[in-house]
């Protein structure tokens, strides 16, 4: 009897203390909640492989919309269980381990590999005043393996690859276009969800985040298993890239600024007379008139005298045109009226200081310009209203939206604190660029979808990629480490999720180059610089202190003239694998800049290279970043650079291993896992084919749109099995998202030598019904088919 009284206790005690553990969490259809050392902490599953954190003090609440993630939690099955202190959640993908005590997680793979562990203390909440709020500063530190290497953080001008190791304070610039998001090679990323100043740092102790003003910590872990897996995942959450025209992978001129309609006509007429091929081109800013109608969206300049004949004259030439819009608007401006009485105008120093053009600014007549509340959606409405009436409505084709960080001079605490639609400015202020480029998208496309959006921004924020934006570089100095530095900084950008990047052909400042085109060393970097912008995603030449339109650099046999007609015509070759590319992009979330660890992850040698890159999936692109072709010599008595091709140079390119490359301009062939010397004259870079691509090359063009793709070569590289997708459509609207596309698949069987085009999928208007098909290899082995549709089999013996 007593035996059994001890037993019943004994069962009684440990029935209450299970019991008592089971409630110290509470399951919801998303997650759990719990509590742990005063911090409410919500787990919320968006997908079986995405999982929401978000940390907050008991004894407050937390609620937001975010302005970055659109995507609402799917109903994902999910396990808990509780062992000790520890909670286990687990999907069909990953595992979180939440340690009760000190409310940090661990995260696993399902097989229970390590991928990212959270510092024992936990997040950190400090009491803040924003604006009169009272909110929170607020942190996490994370614990990385020793030597992990983690990518992203958005665009620096740092030449950095691997992301470890330093700190930095996150708010957006000219030439910085920061976003709190980084993933690692062992397959995971995570997405810190704050819009204030943030500050990354990493050192050999923790990997942390921390942000002025927040309500509670709030970031995504996504697991994706490589870096495709991981920007995918980051899409999901963000939104998915749509497709640009075809028009926009063309070549694109520019220059600070064309200063009458009859000039930017000019430039067309004299690409075409050339017979080089230009699609787009693009008026800088003032065609406005002066600084107090500063961003009127009319033209009220009166070099520019009919503005809807100039836009028909660049239509009649078969090229497009896109123009400079800004975040702000002078105190004269019908949009500055409108939006200074509805109270939608901010209170910071911007660009330009004064109502003079004259350099330096004099602020005896300040200009007035201010920035309009870009988070409210009336005030994007407004600024949408007066651009469809001025400018749209002239069948322009796109927009430059400069300063979109936007320009903040002479920053002042007491600046953060201006009220926006949102909160303050503090607490929204790294989200200003997705906001009014999102602001100018969803409004064109309410408008109209006979033509895509697009637009080139110079700043940029996480989910931008769902908005038709390409994302340049900024006011960067003309320089060979400049023009290396772009290569990580675009690789580091791409890596965060959004795919479309460039810069300034030829550095936008020439202040470096006193002699501006008259310098032989400025000549070799920009026909460099062009090198490398033939395989970004927008090819587009622009700059201030001189102008940059091919003639500027000679005529034809001269040698710097006819490097950039090479490159530019190499572009248009390419732009049926371009324009595939983006479709891999838009419908499978692929990238066009891939960094070396997304194709190669387990090669440590190509992890922290910074000066290469896959273009696509099948083209390794070794751009050269360093003079080759000058020597000093003098000029009237002064040392000056001359030109001296006396001898050819040669670069270094390292190419991944276990893998065969071949060699794009001579089809040599040569094992992976090994460093390789090409030599570089003016008119060329190391370019390398992956074994098994398929590359379709197009017609020689004026422009994009000039021929059809009825009669197209595809080069295959033999040494392994490869696949390739050719996608058409009507190249420039949105019926393509109703279906209105073909795909036709090309294989290559690698052991019979066998190049099979299968059956064409999907319809469109103007599909190419009948077409022809050359296919080469390196060995000059060609083969002709015709082809209608159906499935078709080439043997190469």
């Amino acid at each position: 009897m007593i035996f059994k009284s001890k037993s019943l206790l004994l069962f009684t005690i440990f029935f209450i203390t299970n019991h008592l553990s089971a409630q110290q969490y509470q399951k919801t259809d998303k997650g759990i909640k719990i509590q742990s050392a005063g911090t409410a902490i919500e787990v919320q599953f968006y997908t079986p492989s995405t999982v929401r954190i978000i940390k907050y003090q008991a004894n407050t609440a937390f609620s937001k919309e975010s302005l970055s993630v659109i995507k609402t939690p799917q109903k994902v099955p999910f396990t808990v269980k509780t062992e000790g202190n520890s909670i286990s959640l687990k999907s069909d993908k990953i595992t979180l381990n939440i340690n009760q005590q000190t409310g940090a997680i661990n995260y696993l793979t399902n097989l229970g590999l390590p991928l990212l562990q959270e510092k024992p203390e936990g997040a950190r909440f400090t009491p803040f005043n924003d604006a009169g709020n009272q909110t929170f500063s607020v942190s996490q530190a994370f614990s990385l393996d020793k030597d992990e290497a983690i990518y992203g953080l958005g665009q620096m001008q740092q030449g950095r690859m691997i992301q470890r190791n330093f700190s930095v304070n996150m708010i957006q610039g000219n030439t910085d276009d920061y976003i709190p998001f980084f993933q690692s090679v062992k397959g995971y990323g995570l997405f810190w969800d704050n819009y204030s100043p943030t500050k990354f740092s990493d050192d050999q102790q923790s990997t942390s985040f921390s942000s002025e003003a927040g309500d509670g910590a709030d970031y995504y872990f996504i697991y994706g298993g490589n870096a495709d897996g991981v920007i995918t995942g980051m899409r999901d959450l963000t939104g998915k890239a749509p497709m640009l025209p075809l028009w926009t992978y063309g070549f694109w001129q520019s220059k600070e600024r064309y200063k009458s309609q009859n000039e930017l006509i000019d430039v067309v007429k004299k690409y075409r007379e050339l017979g080089v091929p230009l699609d787009g081109i693009i008026q800088d800013w003032q065609y406005w008139g002066n600084n107090y109608l500063w961003n009127a969206t009319e033209f009220l300049n009166p070099e520019f005298y009919n503005p809807k004949k100039m836009v028909d004259d660049v239509h009649g030439l078969n090229a497009h045109m896109i123009i400079s819009i800004w975040n702000s608007f002078g105190p004269h401006t019908k949009p500055y009226l409108e939006l200074e009485k509805k109270g939608m105008l901010l209170d910071i120093k911007t660009w330009p200081e004064s109502g003079s053009e004259k350099w330096p600014p004099n602020m005896d007549y300040p200009s007035g310009v201010r920035v309009y509340d870009a988070y409210n959606p009336e005030a994007r409405d407004i600024f949408w209203k007066y651009l469809n009436k001025g400018i749209f409505s002239l069948g322009m084709d796109g927009w430059w939206i400069d300063s979109s960080e936007p320009d903040h001079l002479q920053q002042k605490p007491s600046d953060f604190d201006n009220k926006t639609f949102l909160g303050s400015f503090r607490k929204v202020r790294n989200a200003f660029p997705l906001m009014t480029v999102g602001g100018v998208s969803a409004n064109q496309r309410k408008t109209s979808s006979d033509k895509r959006v697009f637009i080139l921004t110079r700043s940029a924020f996480a989910g931008q990629q769902r908005y038709g934006a390409n994302t340049w570089s900024g006011d960067i100095q003309a320089s060979w480490q400049t023009l290396k530095n772009q290569i990580s900084a675009g690789l580091n950008f791409s890596l965060c999720g959004i795919p479309n990047w460039n810069s300034d052909i030829g550095g936008f400042f020439l202040s470096n180059y006193r002699r501006k085109l008259d310098d032989p060393e400025y000549r070799e970097l920009y026909a460099r610089w062009i090198q490398f912008g033939t395989f970004c995603p927008m090819m587009r030449s622009h700059g201030a202190d001189a102008p940059r339109e091919i003639y500027q650099f000679g005529k034809k046999g001269d040698k710097v003239y006819d490097a950039i007609e090479k490159f530019i015509k190499l572009r248009y070759s390419l732009l049926p694998y371009i324009y595939s590319t983006s479709w891999d992009v838009t419908a499978n979330n692929s990238s066009f800049m891939r960094a070396l660890v997304m194709d190669f992850p387990t090669d440590k040698r190509a992890l922290n290279i910074n000066d290469q890159y896959m273009f696509g999936k099948s083209l390794l692109i070794s751009p050269v970043s360093v003079p080759m072709y000058v020597k000093e010599g003098t000029t009237e008595g002064e040392k000056a650079m001359e030109e001296d091709f006396a001898v050819i140079k040669s670069k270094e390119t390292y190419l991944p291993q276990n893998t065969v490359w071949y060699d794009f301009w001579t089809n040599e062939k040569i094992n992976g896992g090994t460093y390789v010397k090409k030599e570089t004259p003016l008119d060329v870079i190391p370019v390398y084919v992956k074994a098994g691509s398929i590359i379709p090359i197009g017609p020689e063009v004026q422009y994009a749109t000039e021929k059809k793709w009825d009669s197209l070569q595809f080069r295959v590289y033999p040494g392994a099995d490869g696949s390739f997708v050719l996608y058409e459509d009507e190249f420039d609207n949105y019926n393509y998202e109703k279906g209105a596309y073909t795909e036709i698949p090309v294989g290559w069987d690698d052991r019979s030598a066998t190049l099979t085009i299968g059956a064409r999928k999907g319809k469109y208007i103007g599909m190419i019904s009948n077409r022809t098909f050359s296919i080469i290899l390196p060995d000059g082995k060609k083969k002709t088919v015709s082809y209608s549709g159906k499935k078709v089999a080439v043997k190469f013996k």
